[in-house]
């Protein structure tokens, strides 16, 4: 009877069922739903549960994507991209540009998705994904953080792209924030700084924290003592301007490493108000290399370009290296050049960010 007046919601809905509309009905998660709607429960989830959810999934009339259930055991060549609003922001959306290039190159097409941070969206889109058979998925963020990868991609292939995955268990691809911190300072200590701001993040991710440790390491390495009070942590919403205008009040440094482009404007917009030339009297480096930033404001910002577009091309080698083995990807080469890496371990691919030099360093 429970069973009769689902049906009869759904269809009078005409929308298509979900995995997670079956995984509220049953009481189970959507990994459960997942394993045995792709006939992987065996010795997995108990015949109970899965004869209760294979009951629920017919009576609410969920429908398989035809092409898996005829193509169950063979691949499609197609690869999800879901990402949380990487395809919406113009200067990320080279992720996609790259990973697109890759899949291209190697026979595959991308189905993407942007979920717009919306973690139930995110699994009903990752659920259509799936009845589409694609044989792989690329999870990316906007940023580089560590992220837990959803239950729903339990199970298929999967790469993280601009984060790390916080277990642990799929491979991720992500900017080398660390040497991108170390490569920024060291370029101010070659321009002869000494007194050096490093004008970061108040916000506690990878990102900050692998920056601030670069900026730490070449100091160090040029016997230039590490001074806490020259390191400046802000929020791009409420404190940047005064704490911008208290690096030059009341610190008065000679170089200045801001955590990104954005940040750098409200240094910019301070030293101009006090009448100090960037470029001439103080050195200004950044991290980001966003064009409606750097190349606009004057003096334009030289700046350390994070590696989007490879992050994207890398990502889908090693996603199809996985499905198809190395010789799969032997003679893939990205027409653009690709950053330098540098292997963490064996789950882990870090990208190199290069340097931009425009005008903002004291020559």
């Amino acid at each position: 009877m429970v069973q009769s007046s689902v049906s009869q919601r759904v269809n009078r809905s005409k929308r298509l069922v979900s995995i997670e509309d079956i995984a509220k009905e049953t009481g189970v998660s959507v990994c459960t739903v997942s394993l045995v709607m792709n006939n992987k429960d065996h010795n997995r989830v108990s015949k109970a549960v899965a004869q209760k959810i294979r009951a629920t999934a017919e009576n609410m009339g969920y429908k398989p994507n035809s092409v898996a259930r005829t193509l169950r055991t063979s691949k499609s060549n197609t690869l999800g991209f879901v990402t949380d609003e990487i395809a919406t922001t113009p200067y990320a959306s080279k992720v996609l540009e790259g990973a697109q290039d890759a899949a291209s190159k190697l026979g595959y097409i991308l189905l993407t998705t942007n979920t717009n941070n919306d973690a139930e969206l995110e699994n009903q889109e990752i659920s259509a994904l799936l009845r589409y058979n694609v044989d792989g998925f690329l999870y990316a963020m906007m940023f580089h953080r560590k992220v837990d990868i959803p239950e729903v991609l339990e199970g298929s292939p999967t790469v993280v792209v601009d984060s790390e995955d916080a277990a642990g268990r799929v491979p991720s691809v992500y900017p080398d924030d660390e040497l991108a911190g170390y490569d920024a300072t060291n370029r101010l200590i070659q321009a002869g700084c000494r007194r050096i701001v490093y004008y970061g993040s108040a916000t506690s991710i990878v990102a900050q924290e692998q920056r601030l440790t670069g900026y730490r390491r070449a100091l160090a390495e040029a016997g230039i003592p590490f001074d806490d009070a020259l390191v400046v942590e802000v929020s791009e919403f409420t404190n940047a301007d005064d704490e911008a205008a208290r690096v030059f009040d009341e610190i008065k440094p000679d170089g200045i490493f801001c955590f990104n482009d954005v940040r750098a404007t409200f240094i910019y917009e301070a030293a101009r108000e006090r009448g100090v030339r960037i470029g001439a009297d103080v050195s200004v480096i950044s991290i980001d290399n966003q064009p409606f930033i750097t190349n606009v404001i004057k003096p334009s910002l030289t700046t350390l370009e994070l590696p989007h577009y490879e992050m994207g091309f890398e990502a889908v080698r090693q996603l199809v290296t996985i499905l198809d083995g190395d010789k799969a990807v032997a003679d893939l080469e990205s027409d653009r050049g690709m950053a330098v890496q540098r292997q963490r371990d064996g789950s882990k691919t870090a990208l190199r960010c290069r340097i931009i030099e425009r005008d903002s360093i004291v020559s």
